[in-house]
């Protein structure tokens, strides 16, 4: 059985996430920004008010998880936010507001829950291919690309700095997932479910090993370019 934190899950992937690891017998933390009576219901630990624009709510999460002695095996952010744009009425104040969630979000998170962390315990970070340059042919929604790039790096700096101690990072991409998040999404794709995004992701997160940490993983377990 593995301790297992998931940010971001009030609903959709995370929430998935969470339940599939409590119903594999995993002892689950489930950060959500309002709360989940559904989860909290099935047993799952539930802290709400965790939002991670805020250094606040994020040290005080990580403190609440202190005091119940919480050594976390792996840790998952997915909290995350998508908001459409257009070039010459682009609102800077909303790619701010998505930069702070996507990239900030992650890197304030982790932080903060660094020394909750040990040798063998493993962090996924949930962004997304919309972020890879190498991948990028159409251009277009601006903050939503930027924010993820920028979550990229931070996974991929993430990885060189918690290596030596023996944590092992890994950034994610679920699919094209069916979500509130990508309700408006522009063009003409095949979604997935959340339940079948979050088993790939939890079976990549399974097979993370110091060997193949620092990559970027599709939930179908293909590796993706920077």
């Amino acid at each position: 059985m593995a301790t297992a934190v998931v940010i971001g899950a009030d609903r959709g992937i995370a929430h998935a996430i969470a339940r599939q690891l409590h119903e594999r017998g995993d002892a689950v933390t489930a950060a959500c920004l309002v709360g989940n009576d559904e989860l909290a219901a099935a047993g799952v630990t539930v802290h709400g008010g965790v939002d991670v624009t805020s250094q606040d709510a994020v040290e005080k999460f990580a403190a609440a998880l202190g005091e119940r002695r919480v050594s976390i095996d792996v840790l998952y952010h997915v909290a995350g936010v998508l908001g459409l744009d257009t070039f010459g009425s682009l609102d800077y104040d909303e790619i701010r507001r998505q930069f702070e969630i996507n990239a900030l979000g992650p890197l304030r998170t982790v932080e903060a829950l660094r020394d909750l962390l040990h040798d063998g315990s493993k962090v996924g970070i949930v962004t997304s291919r919309v972020g890879s340059l190498a991948d990028n042919s159409s251009g277009g929604m601006y903050a939503y690309r930027i924010s993820k790039a920028a979550a990229n790096m931070v996974a991929r700096n993430l990885h060189h700095e918690l290596g030596p101690r023996g944590i092992h990072v890994l950034a994610l991409h679920p699919g094209m997932v069916a979500t509130d998040l990508t309700k408006d999404f522009p063009g003409d794709f095949t979604y997935i479910q959340p339940d079948e995004a979050a088993a790939g992701l939890i079976g990549n997160m399974d097979r993370l090993t110091a060997e193949n940490a620092g990559r970027f993983q599709h939930a179908n377990g293909s590796y993706l370019d920077w």
